[in-house]
């Protein structure tokens, strides 16, 4: 579990791992893609090769 703020509904919410649809391994760091309580979409890069968490620029 942790804390997100969505791009798309603008709240600060807590996500659960039964909302994490995917991990990628990259070498910016670990890419977790979760859907938000209001079931948009997000992203957020985290783990040691992460400066800090970010959202990656959608493609």
């Amino acid at each position: 579990m942790f804390a997100h703020h969505c791009s798309a509904c603008h709240k600060r919410q807590l996500i659960f791992p039964s909302q994490v649809t995917a991990l990628d391994n990259t070498d910016a760091g670990i890419v977790v893609h979760f859907t938000c309580w209001c079931s948009a979409p997000q992203t957020l890069v985290t783990g040691r090769r992460s400066a800090r968490p970010q959202v990656p620029a959608a493609a």
